[in-house]
């Protein structure tokens, strides 16, 4: 984390130790085993980018800790939930460097947990009387239960296009960041042109930290990503760089049989082939510049907003999420 961006957070450490605080209150259980099991992510920390885009957003309006501090938490909630069933989905042990909930427990105590953070998350929500909040948060998570559902239904997919790829990731991603920005706003009662604007920001920076994710995948160290790499491709999860190197003559057709012996081993087959293919093809450079797009669209939203410190703090962000190494 570079320098500019420590000091984002700092302004904001009390804030966020607040929200630390409300978000493992909302998870608390009569029932000691559930209370356990929905903390468990929570004590694993995180970057709480969503979080932050809310506050900084807050900032554009009028700055109410009361009522921002419920959107993040619901908003964190959310996102952890959809880590909690992902970890089942991707038969995945460790998270964020710890083991997973379905790893410490079984696949149903993680699917029940991760239930419960849902219904705790819309449960913080609706303390604000605002019905329009409430609409783009339901919106938000049918898309990403839609974009998990494509997801598994283009495992292994190789024939899937980069249009795909991205409608995929703005429904299972970039939605949840742009409403942070956006609900932000609206909390703090700023013009709808400002939460217009912060939207169509969060919405590209979205999509940047999807790609540095994918990228990330194969490209990072077991130790910078908390997870060994080449995940994605044991999972079926054909992303960004590697549709990019399947257009790559030089590897393609071995890319393709290394893809074909993972999903015929059901995922059980070593990936560091098919990971080394992907980094030697013109995948990895191809990725990157659609991430560069992105982010320079998400710098052109911040454009017309008012010339106030935290416009730069947003930019800021969008820089460190689409250089970031973890």
């Amino acid at each position: 984390m570079n320098l500019s961006l420590m000091q984002v957070y700092a302004s904001l450490k009390p804030e966020l130790q607040s929200i630390e605080n409300a978000m493992t209150r909302a998870v608390s259980s009569d029932l000691p085993l559930l209370s356990e099991t929905s903390q468990h992510l929570l004590k694993a920390g995180g970057k709480r980018i969503r979080p932050v885009f809310v506050l900084l957003a807050g900032k554009f309006g009028n700055y109410s800790l009361e009522a921002l501090e419920k959107v993040a938490v619901s908003l964190e909630l959310i996102h952890m939930a959809t880590l909690v069933h992902d970890d089942v989905i991707d038969d995945a042990d460790t998270r964020r460097g710890q083991p997973t909930v379905k790893s410490k427990w079984d696949n149903r105590m993680a699917m029940y947990t991760g239930d419960y953070i849902y219904a705790k998350a819309l449960t913080v929500i609706t303390e604000l009387a605002n019905p329009r909040m409430h609409q783009i948060l339901s919106h938000a998570m049918v898309q990403m239960c839609i974009g998990e559902m494509e997801q598994i239904r283009d495992f292994f997919n190789v024939e899937q296009n980069v249009r795909r790829y991205l409608l995929r990731i703005r429904r299972k991603t970039a939605l949840l960041i742009a409403i942070s920005c956006q609900l932000g706003a609206i909390a703090a009662e700023a013009e709808p042109a400002v939460d217009a604007a912060l939207y169509r920001f969060g919405y590209n920076v979205g999509m940047v930290f999807q790609i540095t994710d994918d990228l990330l995948d194969l490209c990072g160290t077991e130790k910078q990503i908390g997870k060994p790499p080449g995940n994605d491709l044991r999972q079926g999860n054909i992303t960004l760089p590697v549709l990019y190197a399947l257009e790559d003559d030089s590897v393609r057709e071995s890319l393709l049989s290394e893809i074909t012996a993972i999903r015929d081993s059901n995922g059980q087959a070593d990936s560091t082939k098919a990971v080394q293919l992907v980094r030697s093809s013109k995948g990895i450079a191809a990725a990157e510049r659609m991430a560069d797009r992105y982010l320079a669209k998400a710098l052109r939203a911040l454009e017309g907003l008012p010339d106030i410190p935290v416009k730069k703090n947003l930019a800021e962000i969008a820089h460190f999420v689409a250089h970031r190494s973890y």
